[in-house]
């Protein structure tokens, strides 16, 4: 009860940890990534470093692979950060080895104080972090106190004993990480097992390569159905990941001396106390050792590392992309919301591009276009009603993780975008298509002057709704100002041109009224196509001053 229930406490306190890790630093992660560059040392440190906030590097290479799916990130950028992640593991070693579970308690009570005393979202955020790092901590008291009794259990005594045997090791720890999807949860047990005396100090690094070999599990699973250079990153982190153990498999010995000379020794203490007292720190820094080591080791093989991967897992044969299918949207990415969120705004660029075709071309077929032009303009929404489904699905996905305020109200604001956008897409498709189809039935022509002025109206429309979802995609308010500043522009255009068809009800054509009333339907119709770029920018407005406002409040 006591093994289980600690290993259930130090899981979840990992998770709460790295959840508000995410959290408090998801925008310095964000910038990490963003810097990215094919530099493989730069790779490598961001992947370090992301591996670190994250605590999986796992979940890292999932991060990699969901990148890579999303055309964000090129193979030979991730192996640099594929191996940096390794070396950002080792950071939950050396934290776990530290032994202060006596202020397990302490920093669960403090941490539950600033998150629920505190109104202050970033004192939460750093509230829920100390809980789970003293739940991490409150977890491996109970797992070795859980354990203790065991050291008189003569049938698990004689298992310890096949530790020693490397193989053995490596393969028990690459079977319970697999099975885990956690590295950290396997070091975390394997210096409860070395704290207590159970194994030496070869078995626990013998397991803590066969951690490492297991965390590509995880990695494999996701790189299933994705594109060929996602897969490839996964196999790049097998490949990595088994020949590091396989490079260092016959000098365990060796290793083990060297950090035995390197760590803290308890010189007053003997026998089984004296290991369960150094060992600990000795593994965290084999693990570290190891890590770095292979690190600056295959840091120069990336190029041949690369092609040997294009070579195992080869190109499949072209076919015809969908188009109206996410692009973007990856579902490995939820886990890091403010990632995900960015992957959106990329998708909505995607969604408002799909809406913008439909704008560009409705007038034409609305003018003078056949019923096959209609047709085609009605069949175009098919695409954005795609996408505008995908993006809205993801979004209620994301909304079940755990947000901080900002991103809730900037998942709101990107729902709000998505509908906007579908909205454009609906005033052509439902209404704009319907006047064409009424100027056929009834053989009407629209003279050439309301033409020409129905034109330019047309594109100062496109125009004003193209920089409205440019600066959505890209945050920009400058150019979202503009299309804010165009309503008086918009305004005396549409003056102008109901001035104009009013005056031409006093000429005598036939079907006279029914033009006049097709004409001003047109008008309000691309008037409103305006109001929703308008919405979209006032949206990127206060979306830009709230994070400036943010910046400044988090900066004093």
């Amino acid at each position: 009860m006591g093994l289980f229930g600690g290993l259930a406490l130090f899981l979840w306190g990992l998770d709460k940890m790295s959840d508000s890790l995410k959290l408090v630093a998801g925008s310095g992660m964000k910038k990490v990534l963003a810097k990215l560059t094919t530099n493989r040392f730069s790779g490598a440190l961001a992947g370090a470093i992301v591996t670190a906030i994250i605590q999986s590097s796992s979940v890292t290479t999932v991060l990699v692979v969901g990148f890579i799916s999303a055309q964000l990130m090129t193979l030979s950028q991730s192996i640099g950060v594929i191996m940096g992640a390794n070396i950002g593991t080792t950071i939950t070693a050396q934290i776990i080895a530290f032994k202060i579970t006596q202020y397990a308690l302490l920093m669960i009570g403090l941490g539950f104080a600033m998150n629920f005393l505190s109104k202050k979202e970033k004192i939460r955020q750093y509230g829920d972090m100390l809980l789970g790092l003293g739940l991490i901590f409150f977890g491996m008291h109970l797992m070795s106190e859980g354990a203790y009794p065991l050291r008189s259990y003569q049938p698990f005594i004689d298992t310890m004993k096949q530790m020693d045997n490397p193989i053995y090791a490596i393969i028990l720890g690459t079977l319970f990480t697999g099975l885990v999807q956690s590295s950290s949860a396997t070091t975390g047990i394997v210096i409860v097992l070395a704290s207590q005396g159970f194994i030496s100090l070869e078995a626990g690094i013998a397991l803590i390569f066969g951690a490492n070999i297991g965390t590509c599990v995880t990695a494999m699973l996701a790189a299933i159905g994705k594109p060929r250079e996602a897969v490839r990153a996964s196999v790049v982190h097998v490949i990595f990941n088994v020949a590091g153990v396989l490079l260092w498999l016959f000098f365990i010995p060796q290793l083990a001396s060297f950090v035995t000379q390197i760590s803290p020794q308890a010189q007053e203490l003997a026998g089984m106390e004296k290991l369960g007292a150094e060992t600990p720190r000795q593994i965290a820094n084999a693990h570290t050792i190891f890590n770095v080591a292979n690190t600056l080791i295959f840091i120069w093989f990336t190029v041949p590392l690369g092609k040997l991967v294009c070579w195992l897992v080869p190109d499949r044969a072209p076919r015809e992309e969908v188009k109206a299918e996410p692009k973007y949207l990856d579902e490995l990415l939820l886990e890091t919301p403010q990632l995900a969120m960015d992957l959106v705004r990329m998708e909505l660029g995607r969604l408002g591009a799909a809406a913008l075709h439909m704008v560009r071309n409705c007038l034409p077929a609305v003018l003078e276009g056949t019923s096959e032009d209609l047709d085609k303009l009605e069949q175009m929404d098919n695409d954005v009603d795609r996408l505008h489904a995908a993006i809205i699905t993801y979004l209620g996905r994301l909304s079940k993780e755990n947000l901080g305020a900002s991103q809730s109200e900037q998942l709101h604001d990107y729902l709000s975008a998505a509908n906007y956008i579908e909205s454009i897409a609906d005033l052509v498709e439902s209404n704009l298509t319907d006047i064409g189809r009424q100027r056929i039935a009834r053989s009407i022509a629209i003279g050439p002057q309301t033409r020409e002025m129905l034109t330019d109206f047309h594109k100062v429309i496109t125009t004003n709704a193209q920089l409205a979802i440019r600066a959505l995609v890209e945050a920009d308010s400058e150019r979202a100002q503009k299309v804010l500043d165009a309503k008086q522009e918009v305004n005396e255009f549409v003056a102008r041109l109901e001035d104009h068809i009013t005056q031409r009800l006093a000429a005598d054509e036939p079907n006279r009224l029914y033009t006049f009333r097709l004409e001003a339907e047109m008008i309000d119709y691309l008037k409103r196509v305006f109001y929703f770029s308008k919405r979209i920018g006032k949206l990127v407005i206060e979306q830009n001053t709230g994070v400036a406002e943010q910046q400044t409040s988090t900066a004093s």
